[in-house]
This record gives structure tokens, C-alpha cells and sequence, in this order.
């Protein structure tokens, strides 16, 4: 449907009545101005060559130019059917469990990494779905709102770890609650929200959200991941089990009651992790047979036609006549026609430009990457600093796993480009293919270049967390193994260990020991009681760690 992109800047056209008030008071200055000079044969003689009528064709030629350039402004598009996504309509908002609970192994090799392998599949298997991810303990996140790049989707689900979310717990309503927020209310789309969990807490607010969610029409479908009998949790600090406040061991139990409940409540299913293949055909079917009556029109575009430029060169037009007619009864400057024809060429090769563009996004779309850049160098050929062709050259590099190519034609984009969408776009692209190559310095920079442009850019945000994450870590590695390294040059260099001095014998009594060793362990156990009371008192501890 075509549309105004930007319909605040037609306020612009709110100033034609202004114009029209100072035509008019000029004329009547004029007027007055005549009246004034008294002799009528003189004044007459003085604007025999003045042409009223030429007067007044020059200003409503700059008036009509100025609401075209108005409306240039306003970006008027309509979507490119070659660019277009068909999709059923569905967006899926993924809840997943990130508790400690979440790392018993009654699901080998535990509960998180299965539910992650789970995700991973079923965001392969929905090609067609947006795909967002909230992960949630004591607290809920957004990790990554709906977006149809399922590569970073799978990303983001890859690098869950129970270390994301410093509050344990499991808050199940207010998973549900972020769900609903994530969701656009003004599109015409079907929703639905998968939540993996193991159901560890009875949490209060999860009905209660679970109906809030089912008033707005959105359904809720629910996957266990555990085992009703327990199990336990292996702590990664002591190398044990996980044990209570009393000293004993953990058994987390799965709660599928809570989880049956939220699904039944939103109309949705609930399944116990088994099979992956079942589950995912399951939710496959469902999501595929309502989406057919919820919005089986819905559809996107990865790109519009722009008709902005048919505005700009008709008020080019009006201008370049409006300079070139005199006010007096001449007739057309001598200028005007060479101008003229000069100006009928000016578009030519834009034109061209602009059909190799949209063969190129044609073939793009269908995934012939080889006809696609040719498309496009033909675009460059024809306009050699053509923002759109080099920032669609280095998508297309990027489909063709030219990491390189792709980067050079990204910057050559934000080079060229005046519009300030081009380059964020192409900053954040070339983030990606920085990342693709695991240049993480690079890639932190593009991302930050691309926030600047865009500080609402949720994507380049969220992957910029991700790099830098991804960039600690590595450094922590580095700084492990230097460090090894060093030591096995110092233990090379190093000459030969004297032998240990063997331990003289305590010359302390066996009664004065005992005493002492007594005393100590009356000391450790007072310290202890005071560190339980403190415990006791402090509002933020809480009163389990998974």
C-alpha cells in the first residue's frame, strides 16, 4: 500500500498560507507605491515592460514547488513485491528458564542444554516466524525482541547460561508479563509464547499473567523439562550438590501442574520433554492451523519503492521555470531551452540504476546470489557511488561467505551515503560480518558506530553485549594461557628444587593441643551463628539459590 514514510514533515505545507499572505500584501505594496509617484503617464511609462500576469505565474510556480518538495520530504514508497516475505503471521515469543534448577541432570546431560538443542531445531524448523527470547530466574530479560533473523536467534538461545540473570528463582509471571509487552498490539499478526521451564517455584503470579495473556488473544504453550521425581543440582563453586539452608541435599522436582495449568489457560498444550521431533511437529500444527484463520494475510517487506525523487524533479521543473521566465514582456531568456533539455537527460541514468537495483533484489530474494551481484555492479557501473547498490553488493558478499567483500562494500556505503538509516543499517551489517569472522574489535566498534546513529537499535545493542561478552571471555583465555606460559619458562629457567626440610616435631603437649584446638572450634562456631543471625536479618539474601 503506498504511504507517506515520514507524514510529520507535511506540517511543512502548513506555511502555503503564508506564502499566499506575503503575494498578496507585495501586490498591494505595490499598489500604494504607484499611487504615490502621482503622475500615471510616468508611472506608466516606467512599468510599460512589467508583465502582472508573468508576476504572478512566477510565484504560484514556486508555490507548487514548494508543496512537491514538501511532499519529497514526507517519503512517499510503496513496499517492493520483490522484497516481500510472505509469512503465516506468526510471532513467537520464547520463555526459557535460566535458573540453577534448570542444570539437573535428570535430562542428560542437564535440563538447560536440551531445552536450548529444543529451541535451536524449532527455530530451524519455523523459517516463516518471528522469533524472540526472554529469559528469566529470580528476574525476567529481554534477550532479543522479534526479529527474523532466526542466525541470530539461535545466537542468542547458544549463549544462555544460568550466569545471565544474578537473581535465582523461578518468576514465571513476570516471564509472561515481559511476553505480552514484547508484542506489537497494532499488528495484524498472530502471537503465541513457548515457555520452557521446569516449574521449580509455585509461583503466585504465573495464573494471573497467564489470564492476561489469554484476554489479549494470545496462547500460551508450555514444555517441561525434568523429571516429577527430581533430581539434583550439581554446584559449579564447590564442586557438590546443591544443599539447603539445613544442610540437605536438593532435589529439584518438576512441576507440571503450574505448567499444565498456564497452557489450559491460554487455550494452548502442554508437553513433557521427550521426543524433540514430536514436540516441535505439535506446536508446528498448531501454530500453522490457527494462523491460518488469525492473520493468514499478514506479510512483510525487506525494502520499499521510493517515489520521492518524481516529487524533487517536478519542483526542479517549476524552479528552473520560474528563474528562466521574466517578469517583464520578453519573451524566454535565451538560457532556458539549453537548461531545459540538459535537465531532461539529468535523470537517465539514475533510472537505469535504479531497474538494475530492483533486478538485483529480485534475484536476492530467490537466493541467486551470482545473478544478484551482477545486478548490482551493473547499478555501479551505470552510478559509481550508488549508498543503495554497495550497501545490496555487500549483503550479497555476506550470503556468499566473503566476509571481506562484504565489509568493503558496507564502508563504500557509508562513505556515499547522506541518509543516516543507509549507514546505521550498513554499520550494523558490517557488525555482523565482523562477528561471522570472530574480529570481535572490530565488530564492537561497528556496533557502537551503529548505536550512535540509532541508540533504539535493540538488534545492535543486544549483539553488542554479545561481542563484548564474547571478547572477556577470550581475554580471560589469553590471560590463562600466558600465564601457564610463563610459568613453564620460569620452571625451565629455575635450577634444580633443593630438597624440602623435613617438619620438626611440635613441641606443644598433647594437653595443651587439645585445649587449643578446643577453643578454636568454640571461636569458628560463634563466628558462624553471627554470620546466620546477619543472614537472617538481610531482606536481599535469598531463601534458596536455584
Amino acid at each position: 500500500m503506498i504511504h507517506f514514510q515520514y507524514v510529520e514533515y507535511l506540517l511543512a505545507l502548513a506555511a502555503l498560507p503564508l506564502l499566499i499572505i506575503a503575494f498578496v500584501s507585495v501586490n498591494r505594496w505595490k499598489r500604494k507605491v504607484v499611487k504615490r509617484i502621482g503622475d500615471a503617464s510616468l508611472v506608466q511609462a516606467l512599468i510599460d515592460d512589467f508583465s502582472v500576469r508573468k508576476f504572478r505565474i512566477k510565484f504560484f510556480l514556486f508555490m507548487f514547488a514548494f508543496v512537491l518538495c514538501g511532499l519529497a520530504v514526507a517519503g512517499l514508497v510503496r513496499p517492493d513485491p520483490t522484497q516481500k516475505i510472505a509469512r503465516s503471521g506468526a510471532d513467537l515469543m520464547i520463555a526459557l528458564d535460566v535458573s540453577n534448577s534448570m542444570l539437573a541432570t535428570d535430562v542428560k546431560p542437564d535440563r538447560l542444554e536440551r531445552a536450548k538443542q529444543l529451541i535451536s531445531k524449532l527455530i530451524d524448523q519455523m523459517p516463516e516466524e518471528r522469533i524472540g527470547l526472554i529469559i528469566f530466574a529470580g528476574r525476567a530479560y529481554l534477550q532479543m525482541p522479534l526479529t527474523i533473523d532466526h542466525s541470530a536467534a539461535k545466537m542468542y538461545v547458544s549463549a544462555a547460561s544460568t550466569d545471565d540473570v544474578p537473581v535465582q528463582g523461578t518468576v514465571v509471571g513476570s516471564a509472561l508479563r515481559m511476553c505480552l509487552a514484547a508484542f506489537d498490539p497494532k499488528e495484524n499478526s498472530y502471537k503465541s509464547v513457548l515457555l520452557i521451564s521446569d516449574g521449580e517455584d509455585h509461583d503466585d503470579d504465573a495464573l494471573p499473567a497467564a489470564k492476561e495473556l489469554a484476554k489479549q488473544g494470545i496462547m500460551v504453550n508450555t514444555i517441561g523439562i525434568g523429571s516429577p521425581s527430581g533430581s539434583t543440582i550439581p554446584d559449579a563453586v564447590t564442586g557438590q550438590y546443591k544443599v539447603d539452608e539445613q544442610g540437605h541435599t536438593v532435589i529439584s522436582k518438576l512441576n507440571e501442574k503450574e505448567l499444565s495449568d498456564i497452557a489450559a489457560t491460554t487455550h494452548g498444550i502442554y508437553q513433557l520433554y521427550a521426543n524433540p521431533d514430536i514436540i516441535i511437529q505439535r506446536l508446528k500444527n498448531q501454530l500453522t492451523g490457527l494462523d491460518k484463520r488469525a492473520a493468514a494475510s499478514d506479510s512483510s517487506y525487506l525494502s520499499f519503492i521510493q517515489y520521492y525523487w518524481y516529487f524533487l524533479i517536478a519542483a526542479f521543473v517549476l524552479l528552473l521555470l520560474e528563474m528562466v521566465i521574466p517578469e517583464s514582456r520578453r519573451k524566454l531568456g535565451k538560457m532556458a531551452l539549453p537548461i531545459m533539455l540538459i535537465f531532461c537527460g539529468l535523470n537517465l541514468n539514475a533510472q537505469s540504476a535504479n531497474e538494475s537495483i530492483r533486478s538485483g533484489n529480485k534475484a536476492y530474494e530467490q537466493k541467486k546470489y551470482e545473478d544478484a551481484g551482477k545486478e548490482y555492479q551493473k547499478a555501479l557501473d551505470i552510478s559509481a557511488k550508488n549508498d543503495i547498490a554497495e550497501f545490496n553488493m555487500g549483503n550479497t558478499m555476506y550470503r556468499k561467505d566473503d566476509l571481506d567483500g562484504a565489509v568493503k562494500y558496507f564502508d563504500k556505503a557509508i562513505d556515499n551515503s547522506t541518509d543516516n538509516k543507509v549507514k546505521q543499517q550498513a554499520y550494523y551489517n558490517k557488525g555482523v560480518a565482523y562477528q561471522k569472522a570472530n574480529k570481535l574489535p572490530e565488530c564492537i566498534l561497528s556496533y557502537k558506530n551503529a548505536l550512535l546513529l540509532n541508540p533504539n537499535d535493540e538488534d545492535a545493542r543486544q549483539n553488542l553485549q554479545r561481542a563484548l561478552k564474547k571478547q572477556q571471555e577470550q581475554q580471560k583465555q589469553d590471560n590463562k594461557k600466558d600465564n601457564k606460559d610463563q610459568d613453564k619458562k620460569k620452571q625451565e629457567k629455575s635450577p634444580q628444587q633443593p630438597q624440602q626440610p623435613k617438619p620438626q616435631q611440635s613441641k606443644i603437649s598433647k594437653k595443651d593441643a587439645e585445649q587449643k584446638l578446643k577453643a578454636l572450634m568454640e571461636n569458628e562456631k560463634a563466628l558462624q551463628d553471627k554470620l546466620q543471625k546477619r543472614r537472617g536479618l538481610s531482606p536481599e539474601t535469598p531463601s534458596k539459590d536455584w
